[in-house]
């Protein structure tokens, strides 16, 4: 059973802080090692993620797992 609004706003936070570091989808996908399709389809919550990807991307955006995920506080720049 998929969480649709968890998703998207996952994915929504992963397209802000790409952004807010002014990196294309193929820059970020050659920094976590992921597809720029994936990285797409992760942005429009159509992924569901492992623990795994979420640690990668945190790393890339050096911040925690728990930052990341913490979207009521979320801030894109940094």
């Amino acid at each position: 059973m998929l969480n649709r609004p968890l998703l998207e706003a996952f994915g929504s936070r992963i397209r802000t802080l790409r952004t807010a570091r002014n990196l294309s989808q193929e820059k970020l996908a050659e920094l976590t090692g992921f597809h720029r399709t994936y990285i797409g389809m992760v942005e429009r919550g159509e992924r569901n993620l492992s623990l795994s990807n979420i640690g990668v991307f945190a790393r890339v955006f050096e911040m925690s797992e728990s930052e990341l995920l913490d979207f009521d506080n979320a801030r894109g720049e940094r």
